[in-house]
């Protein structure tokens, strides 16, 4: 399943701080500025290795990764096993004790981008910490988010996202002061996170049955029930490109049903359908701006497909 490289790191300890994890799935033409990043963007970071695991690319993203200079180690999943199983077998494999920072591919590190993670890691009661999100075109991409609910649901849905963030009422906060300091959040979206040393032996595996989408709120929520927080610390800084699940139907539809998955989890029936409700009422609303609408807008309505049955009809 994987091939056996020289481990990533800028000294002979045999301890990394810190394990960098990527997971890649047809990532060649991303994947490349993020490897040139990160020597930089590790600077001060004495000790670190590289692990990036492959969701069985088609286009050389692997064979990219063990050429380049960084020298990750490249671990072949042999199929497409999704975002939380990759991250948990990255996770088994690298060095015990170590912080895992782990980044989406089509991300790139500012220089000295993780030492303000690992500083604000080392305290005792820091769970995970995020960091400050720019666009491609320079602005600050809002990624902090409030826990899922009924208000922040209906809020999007009847306002729309910017909007609400705005009134401060959606899932998504706005404020450039909010992204100018440190401090607590609910969660983040999962483009860039530290999980510190400490969580991540006690918090053990991500839930891979997400396979893609809410996996990351889902982690997050145990990481603060276990009584640590997550920080955003804006010291660190990434930037990461646009597009995703917005410009691809069938993701987008995966994402709206993970959502309503992760909400049920943790309340009853007649909440759950509000905020289901909410959710298809902001889809149909929408519906006219394409597809990728009207494919959630169907999910949000239809009994819930599992994560595998969307990505069996992806391959198809």
């Amino acid at each position: 399943m994987e091939r056996d490289r020289p481990i990533a790191r800028n000294t002979e300890d045999a301890s990394p701080a810190l394990s960098v994890i990527i997971v890649t799935y047809n990532s060649a033409e991303a994947l490349p500025p993020l490897l040139d990043s990160i020597p930089a963007g590790l600077a001060g970071i004495d000790r670190f290795e590289v692990l990036i695991v492959d969701n069985e690319s088609k286009d050389g993203s692997a064979e990219l990764a063990e050429a380049h200079p960084v020298s990750p180690i490249v671990i072949r999943m042999g199929y497409n096993a999704g975002y939380a199983a990759a991250i948990n077998v990255a996770a088994a494999r690298a060095h015990p004790g170590s912080h895992l920072l782990i980044l989406n591919p089509d991300l790139r590190l500012y220089p000295d981008a993780a030492r303000p993670l690992v500083e604000r890691a080392e305290k005792t009661s820091t769970g995970v910490v995020v960091p400050l999100n720019y666009t491609e075109e320079g602005r600050v991409d809002p990624t902090l988010r409030r826990e899922p609910s009924i208000m922040t649901a209906w809020a999007d849905a009847l306002l729309g996202g910017t909007l609400a963030m705005r009134v401060g009422l959606g899932e998504v906060i706005g404020g450039a002061a909010r992204y100018g300091r440190s401090g607590t959040v609910e969660w983040a979206t999962g483009s860039a996170l530290l999980v510190s040393a400490r969580v991540r032996d006690l918090i053990g595996a991500w839930d891979e049955s997400f396979f893609l989408y809410s996996e990351e709120v889902d982690y997050l929520r145990r990481v603060r029930e276990a009584g640590f927080e997550v920080v955003f610390e804006p010291r660190s800084q990434v930037m990461h490109e646009s597009g995703g699940s917005g410009r691809n139907a069938r993701l987008f539809a995966l994402m709206t049903a993970n959502r309503i998955r992760y909400y049920g989890r943790h309340h009853n029936a007649l909440q759950t359908s509000i905020f289901r409700l909410g959710i298809a009422l902001g889809q149909a609303i929408r519906c006219w701006r394409g597809a990728a609408h009207r494919a959630a807008l169907s999910s949000a309505l239809m009994p819930l497909k599992s994560p595998t049955e969307f990505m069996a009809v992806r391959r198809s």
